[in-house]
């Protein structure tokens, strides 16, 4: 937690971090409910007609995935999804 916060006190990578937070945060949501459904990434990928490294590119959180990919996730994760605007 330190290191972060000396990393956002650089306003360049402070801005960058800010524009990737909802990219971040999507990963790590995808990461939380597959790992609590005790799952692999080919085995989620295997679940939605994917390929794993699909499921990576989209975990590590440097992937625009599309609507479509995602509602396809969250039936093969068993879980709901849900978009909002804040």
């Amino acid at each position: 937690m330190q290191i972060k916060k000396e990393f956002l006190k650089d306003k360049e990578l402070a801005k960058a971090y800010k524009e990737s937070e909802s990219e971040f945060e999507l990963a790590k949501m995808v990461i939380a409910k597959r790992l609590e459904k005790e799952m692999t990434q080919k085995q989620l990928a295997d679940k939605i007609g994917t390929k794993q490294a699909a499921i990576s590119r989209l975990e590590s959180g440097d992937y625009n995935p599309s609507l479509l990919f995602l509602r396809k996730v969250a039936r093969g994760l068993d879980a709901k999804l849900k978009v909002s605007f804040k």
